[in-house]
């Protein structure tokens, strides 16, 4: 068996000049995406409840949710939807911007928007949904020094779960950028699974710190959505 593992960043409405706007799925838009898949038999969970689909253990028709760097908007526009369906999801924060900010953006002129405060990953936590890491800082990994890099991984755990007051157990690349070093460090600082941006089905002899996941973007059709559901 193989899983569908989406991902998300934003989930808000959109000028048309903003660049990267890709990456803006219009509310509506994941509001009839996430209720096809509830009509078509399918239910989404976080990474931490699909564990035993990705493994293999369990069979059933089910959709991995994830969303990337901890955005206000998903907890404003999707997480209502979520609830209507039943849903759980994954979303991976940057350690250093709760609170904060898409500083990582501003150099390729993406607008800045909110990331959740405390309270509001809480609430994210508090509703059935996942917290799971991200740097703490958004950084390129390819691009950091070794000693650097082992930080912002093994960091962001900490400061994640002291924030959280639960464990994190679940890591996601910044830009999907990663090599077997950032593997072994994202297993030495205890994580049990990191995310990619490959572009496949989870299988359950992929490695667990390499695991692909399928893009969702602002221009998919509701056709091309399910089509990356069932076949990507």
């Amino acid at each position: 068996m193989t899983v569908p593992i989406l991902v998300y960043h934003h989930i808000a409405a959109v000028g048309s000049s903003v660049p990267f706007r890709s990456l803006f799925v219009h509310p509506k838009r994941f509001a009839s995406q996430m209720r096809w898949l509830k009509k078509l038999g399918y239910q989404g969970l976080s990474v931490r409840d699909a564990i035993p689909y990705i493994k293999g253990e369990k069979t059933g028709k089910v959709a991995v949710l994830t969303f990337d760097d901890g955005f206000l908007n998903v907890l404003e526009n999707a997480a209502p939807v979520l609830a209507e369906c039943g849903f759980t999801a994954t979303n991976y924060f940057v350690a250093n911007q709760i609170g904060g900010s898409n500083i990582w953006d501003k150099a390729i002129g993406i607008p800045e928007m909110a990331c959740m405060s405390v309270t509001q990953m809480r609430e994210w936590a508090a509703l059935g949904h996942e917290v799971g890491a991200h740097t703490l800082d958004h950084v390129n990994l390819n691009d950091t020094p070794d000693e650097e890099a082992r930080r912002q991984i093994s960091e962001s755990k900490s400061r994640l779960e002291d924030m959280l007051g639960a464990e994190v157990p679940h890591f996601c690349y910044p830009y999907g950028a990663n090599n077997q070093t950032h593997r072994l460090m994202a297993r030495e600082a205890g994580f049990q699974t990191a995310v990619t941006t490959i572009a496949a089905r989870a299988k359950p002899n992929d490695d667990p710190f390499g695991i692909p996941r399928i893009y969702i973007r602002r221009n998919h059709t509701l056709p091309e959505f399910l089509y990356r559901v069932y076949f990507r």
